[in-house]
């Protein structure tokens, strides 16, 4: 480019903010070339060699050397994908890496746009030597979305310090089978826990400068048998009631900059192929101005999985026409195809158009069209992507999401005493880790590159605890051995107490027992792990069960006979510390369950949220009926609630009633109750849950203190949608029910919703306001 050329474009229209963003794009609109455009719709996937395992479905086949760098960027560059996610690069050498090649992509451009930049940030910035926090099932056990948001801002600095500009986090889908290997990235079963966690997490991501990416819209986490990228069989009304209403709260009050399509297909028709879903539902409905960006190869799969296109032109113009704006992670349908298509005329260019105006209208919003824009070179000591901050936050996290599930007073563990850690889970580092941690994602490709952080294991951190402790694996994760059981057992026997940690090994396409196409066929735990557990009570010492996992195993029967039950979801690096905390009464318990712990292994799972059918009834002998409900949690101290009130008997339909109720911490230490507000409608057009959650509030007491809670409740937060499609407030009989779990309940105030039938939409309430402050 000539310094002439150079000092011209530094003027322009398009690269000027004093402008309104509009009259740039539609001034570059106006003189780009159709290769120009296109170049602006897909993402380059630098460096990704799946010989040695992929880190995306399919990779493998679909990841190919393109045309070259420099021809690649000549018309331009939508996007970079995973520069610091596919293999380990120092951070510092990293950032170097990207600025420079973003100036390449400046200068080899006459427009002279760089690349925005994605990265994968569910359990923290998937980089090496980046923190790596707890994953999302940690999030809902901890029902604290104001420290997730504290989380994403963090994870969010993280990434800005070093280039990217767009994180593709967080999930919203609702878990509807535990059985589903990605479980563990899931917020929980219930839409408003999910909705309000991700919500939190979406404004604080956002907060930090970086695009959040909700994810995956919609219907994932409902494939049939739990099995990754399978069909949905589903009724417009689950999709409505149950896995919708997560991205419409995270839509309309967390602004989210992205949301990318599912892969999966409900009825016959694949989310990315879908425009009542991509366009009417959440464009024109919801009001959503940001970008929507394909899953992994998501449009070629409209040919290869979903058979709805029998070219790659054709799955662009599908896509397109859906409302895929961009597609990830490398040039396939939307390259020369569509370039080819277009000028053939099987394609409208103003289908094109459409997306590329949103994806300059975003780079200009983000300052990447601006005339000044030079990507920094950071100098090598200012960055840190794991500062004692983010540690900090982490552990906090963790501490929060650990569950207490069952105490016969065993816990927290005495001193002196001895003690036995057994199992496979408690002297593993990536025991701590979800699949979706760079350690765990990539790192275990890399064998001769060092984890990158330090992740303390549960036996290291119960030893700086208590002192000198006997270890014995016993098994390990997936193996069929039982070689190892005498030595655990013998230790187990001479100790007064055993803590046996098993549960999961996250890891990527059958390569662990949780994580992105690790599916299960039952819920059983992994290996022999359940025989070690039952070896290990068998010896009379009282037994606390451990279970570090990324789903709910149906432990009942072990749960029974062991003297204490924990239940941690892969917890982050500082897990280990947390859980070893809680374990000795450093730190006491207030996580409560976001998924229930089922009764039986095998058969379709159900979460809490059924209609009254699909609990226990007298016409079948199996009993659905889970060990521990959604929201259970014990605590180290006792907790009275009393004088639940509302404020109204007749509740309008438009209106709004205060529910209140006084909790005590009876005990002699400080902890942190968790008040629950259930739905209960007893006869509806539509059969209803039993009960769902509508709202919440972490509530931490000194020992003796009162607080009152208060839950401002809109008749919205009792909609719910007909066979029409209508979404409804229906008169009649209801309850508010004040629980500690959706089966432990403390009070039941029964309101009657009175006018006529009042159709809502998207403008409705979505969040149950709550205040907690002194008790009068």
């Amino acid at each position: 480019m000539t310094e002439e050329h150079a000092s011209t474009l530094a003027v322009e229209p398009w690269q000027d903010p004093e402008r309104t963003v509009a009259e740039r794009v539609d001034h570059l609109l106006s003189h780009m070339t159709l290769r120009e455009k296109t170049s602006q719709l897909v993402g380059l996937w630098v460096g990704a060699d799946a010989t040695n395992g992929g880190v995306a479905p399919y990779q493998a086949d679909l990841t190919r050397a393109p045309l070259g760098w420099d021809a690649v960027i000549a018309d331009g560059l939508g996007q970079l994908t995973r520069p610091f996610g596919t293999t380990p690069v120092e951070p510092a050498t990293g950032a170097r890496g990207l600025a420079n090649s973003q100036q390449e992509i400046v200068r080899a451009n006459r427009w002279r746009i760089p690349a925005l930049v994605h990265e994968e940030c569910l359990a923290g910035f998937a980089a090496w030597k980046a923190t790596a926090y707890p994953v999302p099932l940690s999030w809902g056990a901890s029902f604290d979305p104001d420290l997730v948001a504290e989380m994403a801002r963090r994870i969010g600095g993280s990434m800005r310090s070093v280039g990217i500009h767009q994180g593709l986090a967080p999930v919203l889908d609702v878990t509807r089978d535990y059985r589903w290997g990605r479980t563990e990235e899931t917020i929980g079963e219930d839409p408003y826990l999910v909705g309000t966690v991700g919500t939190a997490y979406v404004s604080g991501l956002q907060d930090s400068g970086v695009i959040a990416t909700l994810k995956h819209f919609a219907g994932y986490s409902a494939s049939r048998a739990g099995r990754n990228l399978a069909p949905v069989s589903m009724g417009r009304n689950e999709l409505a009631d149950v896995v919708l209403p997560p991205f419409e709260m995270a839509v309309i009050e967390g602004g989210p900059g992205s949301v990318m399509h599912s892969y999966t297909e409900i009825d016959g028709v694949p989310s990315a192929a879908d425009r009542d879903l991509l366009t009417g539902l959440l464009r024109e409905t919801w009001g959503f101005d940001g970008t929507v960006v394909a899953d992994y190869f998501g449009v070629k799969f409209l040919i290869m999985l979903h058979g709805v296109a029998g070219t790659e032109a054709a799955a662009a113009r599908l896509a397109l026409n859906a409302g895929v704006d961009v597609e990830l992670p490398t040039i396939h349908c939307y390259g020369e195809p569509l370039v080819e298509a277009v000028e053939r005329g099987e394609i409208d260019e103003a289908l094109v158009d459409v997306a590329v105006r949103r994806v300059l209208i975003q780079k200009a919003e983000i300052g990447l069209l601006d005339a000044e824009f030079d990507p920094e070179v950071p100098d090598a000591e200012a960055v840190d992507l794991d500062d004692d901050l983010s540690k900090d936050v982490a552990l906090r996290l963790a501490r929060e999401g650990v569950v207490l599930v069952a105490n016969d007073g065993t816990l927290p563990l005495a001193r002196p005493g001895r003690v036995a850690v057994v199992g496979p889970r408690a002297d593993d580092s990536l025991a701590m880790l979800g699949c979706y941690s760079f350690p765990a994602h990539v790192g275990v490709r890399h064998p001769e590159t060092d984890i990158g952080i330090d992740i303390p294991t549960v036996l290291s951190e119960l030893h700086r605890e208590l002192g000198e402790i006997t270890f014995a694996p016993g098994c390990t994760v997936t193996g069929e051995s039982t070689a190892g059981f005498a030595a655990a057992v013998e230790a187990a026997r001479e100790a007064d107490v055993a803590v046996v940690a098993v549960g999961d090994q996250a890891g990527l396409f059958g390569r662990g027992t949780s994580g992105e196409g690790c599916d299960v066929t039952d819920l059983k735990l992994p290996g022999v792990q359940h025989e070690l557990v039952e070896a290990i009570l068998d010896t009379g010492t009282p037994v606390v069960l451990l279970l570090v996992t990324g789903r709910p195993y149906a432990v009942g029967p072990l749960a029974e006979r062991a003297a204490a039950t924990v239940q941690a979801f892969f917890p982050g690096q500082l897990g280990g510390r947390a859980i070893a905390e809680i374990l000795t009464g450093r730190t006491n318990p207030s996580g409560r369950l976001p998924v229930s712990i089922p009764r039986h292994a095998g058969g379709q799972p159900g979460t809490y949220l059924t209609q009254r059918l699909g609990t226990k009834t007298d016409v079948s002998n199996i009993d659905p009926t889970p060990v521990y409900s959604f929201g259970h949690g014990l605590s180290y101290t006792t907790f009275e609630w009393d004088a639940a009130t509302a404020d109204v008997t007749d509740w309008a339909v438009d209106g709004e009633v205060s529910v209140e109720v006084t909790v005590r911490n009876t005990g002699d230490r400080a902890g942190t109750e968790v008040v629950q507000l259930y739905l209960h409608d007893p006869v509806a057009s539509v059969t209803r849950p039993a009960v769902r959650l509508v709202g919440y509030a972490r509530v931490p007491l000194e020992a003796g203190e009162a607080k009152r809670v208060r839950f401002t409740v809109p008749a919205d937060a009792t909609s719910f949608t007909l066979r029409d499609g209508r979404r409804i407030i229906e008169p009649g009989d209801v309850e508010l029910r004040l629980g500690r779990s959706a089966a432990d309940i403390e009070a039941a105030l029964p309101l009657r919703i009175v006018g006529g039938v009042r159709v809502v939409d998207h403008t409705r309430r979505l969040s149950v306001p709550v205040s907690v402050g002194p008790a009068r």
